[in-house]
C-alpha cells in the first residue's frame, strides 16, 4: 500500500467516534466506536499517519455507518482492501460478509465455508485481526451453543452490537 494512495476520515455517531481508511484498491480499515476522535485515528493504525483527512471520499459511507449505529438496517457493498490479510484471513472476512444483519453464524460455521471444517479456531484469531470492523462483521461470529465467543472489541461491544442487530438465539 502506498503511502500517497491513503485517504482517511473520523467522524461521530450514536455510539462513538469512528475512523476510516482507503487505499487505491479500497477501504482498509474501519474501527469500532471510540471515545474520540483522537482514539479512532490511533485505531486505525501507523498507516494513518501517511495518510490524507479526505471527508469528501468517505461522505456516503459515513451516512450509511451513522445510520447503522443508529439502529437502521444498512448494507456495505464497498470495495474492500484486504491485501494486508493472508488468503486464509481474507478467506475468513469475506465468508463473514455473507452472514445476514441481525443473524449470527458460529466459528465452525465460517471455518466449513473457508474450506478448512475444522479451523474454528484458526477462524476466531483471523477474527481477531480483522481490519474492517461492521463491514467485515466479525461480532455476528459466535461460539456453539449461541455463546458469544471472544471479540477484540471486547464483550460488551459485542452484545451491543449484536443488540443493536435484533439478533436473537444468542446468549447475551
Amino acid at each position: 500500500m502506498k503511502d500517497e494512495e491513503l485517504k482517511y476520515v473520523t467522524f461521530n455517531t450514536d455510539m462513538g467516534w469512528l475512523g476510516m481508511l482507503a487505499s487505491a484498491k479500497g477501504l482498509a480499515g474501519t474501527t469500532l466506536p471510540q471515545r474520540s476522535a483522537q482514539e479512532a485515528r490511533q485505531r486505525l493504525g501507523d498507516s494513518v499517519n501517511h495518510a490524507t483527512w479526505s471527508p469528501s471520499l468517505f461522505e456516503d459511507l459515513v451516512g450509511r455507518f451513522k445510520a447503522y449505529f443508529s439502529g437502521q438496517k444498512v448494507d456495505f457493498p464497498d470495495e474492500l482492501d484486504l491485501s494486508r490479510g493472508t488468503a486464509f484471513q481474507r478467506k475468513v472476512w469475506e465468508t463473514a460478509r455473507l452472514i445476514p444483519y441481525g443473524e449470527t453464524r458460529s466459528y465452525g460455521w465460517v471455518a466449513e465455508r473457508a474450506g478448512r471444517p475444522r479451523a474454528a479456531r484458526a477462524v476466531g484469531q483471523a477474527m481477531g485481526r480483522n481490519p474492517l470492523a461492521i463491514i467485515v462483521p466479525c461480532h455476528r461470529v459466535v461460539a456453539s451453543g449461541g455463546k458469544l465467543g471472544g471479540f477484540g472489541g471486547g464483550l460488551e461491544m459485542k452484545r451491543r452490537l449484536l443488540r443493536l442487530e435484533g439478533s436473537v438465539n444468542i446468549r447475551l
